[in-house]
């Protein structure tokens, strides 16, 4: 069973026991003495399942259980066993009669156990892990106020019944109402402390160094200094583009009418390419987009000062404005670009495009013919579009012809893709290329947010479709030579999926990942935290939202792994700017095929994923879940070399 099924099943019993423990306290509040038994049992029942479920879910992971372990279950099974040992006895004796009122006590000790089951599944929804002491304060402080008010209820039922209490019971009556109040008092104080430190500012969340700070064990380097080289390698040349950030109303070939953020009025954006050495220089000038825009070069290890995050390498540029973005092209490959200020928004609304650079030496096919697509994948208002069309694209190509897909997903989500009437190779993956591909057919792959692949085939004499989605109208066909034949209809829905960490031939490593530097874990979840300065139920990463969550702090030449762990149940594509990672294990199984380098990898619900790289990229860089909204509700922060600082910053560095 997996991870993510695990996590639906320990949550389906921690909401089996509150439902249990509930109905057994009303049954036992309403006299109903027979149900209420059979509900206990029931409720006793679900608590070993529950901790039998955690005791299996913990071998997953500490990540995945801590609250549980160290506070939820520990509260269920202390109220539990009070509300059994209190109550279990008489509703066995009282189970051949009803309309016989049980003591208060052991009805508040079977809800107590009811609040309890509830304040632990809360806890998991909403402040996950780490377990902290605030959190601790709150759900202990909560459980107690609840069952403190139920016994006051409990106690007024008594009292209404018309019972005159004697002078001596008015006076136990009266130490039980102080010790009470008493109670009651230290556990909102214990609330309101633990909302306190929730809540409080969180000062610096610098780790040893970062934005604006260093450590003092090397000179302060600035990120403004941090630009690109001026000139192109021998016998490169200076590629030239400038790019016009402006609304505009956008007609699709489908006919359908887009109001837009565009670069140039396009979409997608104009495609930039380069040769191996090259400069290439973008003048990015913003007409009318009043967030503003930069231009972040999407896994391209360009000098930090080229990055394009506002408030940390640049300011953004605003209506009337603009930059000069320089850097030499010295990664062959396909990438993408977009903006980085207010992404979410401006991503989805058309502020992107394709960045690929070929080789200097000429690719070898044998004398072939070569057909080379670049398709960014884009969803506009519920439309599709590949490459600037939506719906399904068609191309002739002859047979024989080399044919080279470039796949670039520019959504948030991902997409899965097949190719039909033809085997391939994944020959590169994020712009690099894999080791000795393999020939692979009838298998699907999925294409992560901010992901690339290159699919490269032989042009059969019969017709070769791009599948989207398994939807078979929507990607790109085509045709051998000028015949306008249809592709075979395949059903690709239940295509195996191509494992890449299985794929290709393994090769040396340039460092050895085994003897890490930094080792880092990112625990992913949602968490009530404070994100730019307010409360909300975040995205967050170790429980905190940006700009709280503290950076990871690094110096140049240190191997530096991290872990990813996605205690969610939604996908979180991770991104890390200027640096390729490489790919080490999921889910503790270690990668086997070609070295595996990513700029953004999907950590799907459950996944544990291990991943490394060479810190050699000074500078201040974003790190951050590319489902850009994740990243708007907190979830991003930085990288940060020691000694280097910002004159950018205004603590809210990146902007989703």
């Amino acid at each position: 069973m997996t991870t993510a099924r695990l996590i639906l099943l320990d949550h389906g019993v921690a909401l089996a026991g509150v439902a249990s423990w509930f109905g057994t306290g009303v049954a036992a509040a309403l006299r109903r003495h027979r149900p209420a038994l059979a509900l206990l049992a029931a409720a006793v029942l679900v608590t070993l399942a529950r901790i039998a479920s955690v005791s299996v879910l913990a071998g997953r992971g500490w990540w995945f259980v801590a609250e549980k372990v160290l506070l939820g279950l520990p509260m269920l099974c202390v109220a539990g066993a009070a509300g059994v040992l209190l109550a279990g006895p008489r509703l066995w004796a009282g189970r051949r009669t009803t309309g016989e009122r049980l003591p208060a006590s052991c009805v508040v000790s079977l809800l107590t156990a009811a609040y309890a089951a509830l304040a632990g599944l809360v806890v998991t929804f909403l402040a996950g892990y780490p377990l902290t002491w605030p959190t601790a304060l709150i759900a202990v402080s909560s459980v107690a106020l609840c069952a403190l008010l139920t016994a006051r209820v409990m106690a007024g039922e008594t009292q209404d019944e018309g019972k005159d209490p004697d002078p001596a019971r008015g006076s136990a009556l009266t130490r039980r109402r102080f010790v009470n109040t008493a109670v009651g008092a230290a556990a909102l104080g214990a609330g309101g402390t633990g909302v306190g430190l929730m809540f409080r500012s969180p000062g610096s969340v610098v780790t040893g160094g970062g934005p604006g700070h260093s450590s003092g064990s090397r000179t302060a380097l600035s990120v403004a200094d941090l630009r690109g080289p001026g000139t192109p390698s021998p016998g490169g040349t200076v590629r030239r583009h400038v790019l016009t950030a402006q609304t505009a109303t956008v007609r699709l070939h489908s006919g359908r009418e887009i109001d837009a953020w565009t670069y140039n009025g396009e979409l997608p954006g104009p495609e930039i390419t380069a040769t191996e050495g090259d400069v290439i220089e973008v003048t990015l000038r913003n007409s009318d987009i009043g967030d503003g825009v930069t231009v972040h070069w999407h896994g391209y290890d360009v000098a930090c000062g080229e990055d394009g995050v506002p408030d940390l390498t640049q300011h953004a540029v605003r209506p009337g404005e603009e930059f000069v973005y320089r850097f030499r092209a010295d990664q062959v490959g396909t990438y993408w670009y977009h903006t980085h200020e207010a992404s979410d928004p401006g991503v989805r609304k058309g502020l992107y495009g394709t960045l690929v650079v070929g080789p200097r030496e000429a690719e070898r096919d044998g004398g072939r013919e070569r057909l080379d697509l670049v398709l960014p994948v884009h969803t506009f208002a519920g439309a599709v579009v590949v490459g600037d069309r939506d719906g399904r694209a068609e191309h002739a190509a002859a047979p024989g012809t080399a044919v080279r897909l470039r796949l670039v997903n520019t959504d948030s989500d991902p997409h899965r893709v097949a190719l039909t009437g033809t085997a391939f190779e994944v020959a590169a993956v994020d712009g690099r290329d894999l080791n000795r591909p393999e020939t692979v057919r009838d298998m699907s792959l999925r294409l992560p947010a901010g992901g690339r692949y290159d699919l490269v085939f032989a042009m059969p004499d019969t017709p070769v479709a791009l599948v989207l989605d398994d939807d078979p109208e929507m990607g790109v066909l085509l045709h051998p030579g000028d015949a306008e034949r249809e592709p075979e209809t395949a059903d690709t829905s239940d295509w195996p999926e191509l494992d890449l960490l299985r794929y290709g031939t393994p090769a040396r490593l340039p460092f050895d990942p085994d003897t890490a530097d930094r080792d880092f874990t990112l625990v992913l979840d949602r968490a009530v935290a404070m994100v730019d300065g307010r409360p909300s139920y975040a995205q967050a990463v170790n429980g905190r939202g940006h700009p709280s969550i503290p950076d990871m702090l690094v110096a140049e030449g240190d191997v530096v792994r991290f872990t990813v762990v996605n205690r969610s149940l939604e996908t979180h594509p991770w991104h890390l700017h200027g640096h390729p990672v490489l790919i080490l294990s999921r889910d503790g199984s270690r990668s086997s095929g070609s070295p595996l380098w990513m700029d953004t990898f999907d950590v799907r619900p459950g996944e544990v994923w291990e991943v490394a790289f060479k810190a050699d990229n000074p500078g201040l860089w974003m790190n951050h879940c590319h489902n850009l909204p994740h990243a708007e509700q907190g979830m991003m922060f930085h990288v940060s070399y020691d000694g280097v600082t910002t004159p950018f910053a205004d603590g809210h560095a990146g902007h989703g």
